[in-house]
């Protein structure tokens, strides 16, 4: 692959991406927008304000827009990106609009979006996360001050960046609203960070693809957890609280982290 960085961790550096982006033309994770469209359908209007979070090169903006979705505000922090990106697109899909944005420190007013969507942003984010099963410790003893929304008075890094990043955008999306969420997560690895009742959603969970299968959550602000997610976060807390002793390490990453990482 001409793009593949010499070591999982530059996926989440953003002067690997500002240099993958400065020859790359277009990249797809997980599928172009035909391949998920009908789910989307289900869940997102046409008149709906719609937040992509990490857009990169990919078409699905421009395809949705296509489609009928015209009140789209994409970002990604590559500044590369964005000004490629819109120079590509503001001709043929006016109103659509690219801001250079770290996702995990959204400046959007509260209340801002119906819909919040990403396509492998996540995914990138996570590159050095060691265990499927459990997030970082760093992470772990974190959490606690996220749920309390005090996770500003911390630094921003790799794996407390997760958790930071929902509850941003639960905090942007209007009652009701949905955050959408496109990776190669199974249910019993991802819904581990969705599972929170401070963000004030639901989780439900839709897959596609023929043979390897990808996931699309959706995530439903001012709904309740169900009862099976409930239990989760109570048992992740709980876990939090006493994590164990095991050491464990990490593989050398030196593939692409889709087939590193199963998160």
């Amino acid at each position: 692959m001409e793009y593949l960085p010499d070591r999982n961790s530059r996926y989440k550096d953003v002067d690997y991406w500002d240099e993958r982006y400065k020859t790359e033309k277009s990249f797809e994770w997980f599928g172009d927008f035909s391949k998920f469209q009908h789910l989307l359908q289900r869940h997102v209007m046409k008149d709906d304000a719609i937040l992509v979070l990490g857009c990169g090169n990919s078409s699905m903006s421009s395809d949705m827009y296509d489609a009928g979705y015209h009140s789209i505000t994409n970002i990604d922090y590559s500044s590369v990106c964005i000004d490629t990106m819109s120079a590509r697109h503001d001709a043929t899909c006016p109103g659509m609009t690219w801001h250079q944005m770290d996702a995990r420190q959204l400046s959007f007013t509260d209340a801002s979006y119906d819909v919040v969507l990403e396509k492998g942003t996540l995914d990138a984010m996570l590159v050095e996360e060691k265990d499927p099963w459990k997030v970082s410790t760093e992470t772990a003893c974190l959490i606690d001050q996220v749920l309390r929304e005090e996770q500003q008075k911390f630094a921003v890094t790799a794996s407390t960046g997760i958790l930071h990043l929902c509850f941003r955008i639960s905090r942007v999306l209007k009652p009701g609203g949905r955050f959408l969420s496109v990776t190669f997560a199974q249910p019993h690895f991802r819904k581990r960070l969705y599972a929170r009742h401070d963000y004030c959603w639901s989780i439900r969970t839709r897959s596609y693809g023929d043979g390897f299968q990808y996931f699309l959550y959706v995530l439903t602000k001012g709904e309740e957890l169900s009862p099976e997610d409930v239990t989760l976060e109570r048992r992740l807390l709980e876990e939090a609280q006493d994590p164990p002793n095991e050491v464990r390490t990490q593989e050398a990453d030196t593939e692409s982290f889709l087939y590193c990482i199963d998160l």
